[in-house]
């Protein structure tokens, strides 16, 4: 993603860093992907679509994401990517 925004909207943080700030608890921040956008904390597939919002080339599918079908349907399958997430995981640190 970051390759992606040559704009330099996105401002990403880690959050393993003790210095940076957290809004909410940080095991809820590790557990799902968080993204503010005009001041509002989105969580889940409902992130993503804020941070496609902010690359042109990933514009429309942040925009379809908007509707609450197509946000319903992301999220679901971001649901099931969290269940494999684990493995893949342990799979790209060995």
């Amino acid at each position: 993603m970051r390759r992606l925004d040559r704009r330099g909207r996105i401002h990403f943080i880690d959050i393993a860093d003790p210095a940076s700030s957290c809004p909410i608890d940080r095991a809820s921040l590790l557990a799902r992907f968080h993204a503010a956008e005009n001041g509002r904390l989105y969580s889940g597939a409902a992130a993503f679509a804020a941070m496609w919002r902010a690359i042109p080339m990933l514009r429309p599918l942040g925009l379809a994401a908007r509707n609450p079908a197509v946000l319903g349907v992301l999220e679901r399958l971001y649901g099931r990517f969290l269940l494999v997430r684990p493995r893949l995981q342990r799979l790209l640190t060995r």
